[in-house]
């Protein structure tokens, strides 16, 4: 079975993929974001994998890669085009070479025209392909910057992607209208620029005479790209909360361990956002908790310290999950949720008041 997830980063409209063997949990990663590294990396850590490496279709212009702070997170191996001009991967791959993942490989294929490293990841039953900016969902990347070439762009498509299966999905590394994929027989037909009886002078016509602004973020997304998305001025990356040992999930939520909290209940303040009945119910309360049912804390948000950590608590760690994101969007910016709310903190022998047994 494949586990395969499509991720996206809407500041630079990009779509990360995840891939990974179901029986023996081993995953890659295409085209990570820097700033959704945490993200990503809590999905792999739910979702029980083991990332093997990163792999970048190109070297972006839009956005910095993620494939350093993986590495430095997970133990991933970055994997690069052998042509790119990028320093410091741990694996430089070339066409035709397969990235294997358990029982699984991606299998590379060289596109270039957009930049001179370009490639696209076919999975093995040929059912899937990754093709970057090579092509897009009735469209096709630029040719204009970083060793583009219109005529090598359309030898790309037509030679290396059109050749696949027509019932092969697409997945490109950008959209702009929330098109999240397409296929091989849906581009030879219908795309716009490279589909149909459009022949190559015509493409290169085209590509050539679309006066695009360069990205705006360019002169400092391809430096960065080019050493893997090392950070030049924070090696240490997007620093993590340091108040507590916090854990990031997928939902965008941080999360608190209840034994910490109990050695530490004197440093934050616990609110409490259960209903009255329930903080006076069977399950007790934690020491020295504040309530503030849930309805409320918009309204009653001024009644916290900013300057002190908060941690949010309900029943079973729902409510208070949708209470740190009512107190983020509030201006407080050290939260945690008690994930398992009450009934966790009840079930592991941690200290209440009130209650039953």
């Amino acid at each position: 079975m494949l586990i395969f997830r499509q991720l996206f980063d809407p500041q630079s409209s990009t779509y990360t993929y995840l891939l990974a063997c179901g029986k023996t949990r081993e995953a890659v990663m295409i085209d990570p974001v820097f700033e959704q590294v945490r993200r990503d990396a809590a999905l792999v850590g739910e979702l029980g994998l083991r990332l093997l490496c990163t792999l970048e279709t190109h070297i972006h212009a839009d956005h910095v890669t993620g494939a350093w702070l993986l590495k430095r997170r997970t133990g991933s191996r970055i994997a690069v085009s052998a042509m790119s001009g990028a320093e410091g991967a741990d694996l430089y791959f070339s066409h035709g070479d397969r990235i294997a993942f358990g029982g699984r490989y991606l299998q590379v294929r060289a596109t270039p025209g957009h930049t001179h490293g370009c490639a696209t990841f076919v999975l093995d039953d040929e059912t899937m392909a990754f093709t970057g900016d090579c092509l897009m969902i009735r469209g096709s990347g630029r040719a204009d910057f970083q060793q583009g070439d219109a005529h090598v762009l359309y030898q790309s498509v037509h030679t290396q992607i059109f050749t696949l299966p027509a019932s092969c999905l697409l997945y490109p590394a950008h959209d702009y209208r929330g098109l999240t994929a397409t296929s091989v027989g849906e581009e030879r037909r219908f795309n716009p620029r490279l589909g149909g009886e459009i022949g190559e002078g015509d493409f290169v016509g085209y590509m050539n005479n679309l006066r695009l602004p360069h990205p705006k973020k360019i002169d400092v997304a391809v430096p960065a790209n080019l050493k893997c998305g090392l950070p030049h001025d924070d090696p240490a990356g997007i620093a993590d909360p340091s108040w507590a040992p916090l854990t990031y999930t997928f939902a965008g939520v941080w999360e608190i361990n209840p034994q910490w909290l109990e050695e530490n209940t004197d440093a934050v303040q616990i609110v409490d956002v259960r209903e009255p009945a329930e903080f006076e119910g069977p399950l007790g309360r934690i020491p020295g908790a504040k309530l503030v049912p849930l309805g409320d804390l918009a309204r009653r948000a001024a009644e916290l310290r900013r300057e002190r950590p908060i941690v949010a608590v309900c029943r079973a760690g729902g409510r208070s999950a949708q209470a740190t994101v009512i107190l983020q969007q509030a201006g407080f910016d050290k939260i945690a949720n008690l994930a398992g709310g009450m009934l966790r903190w009840r079930a592991e022998g941690h200290a209440v008041e009130g209650g039953s047994a």
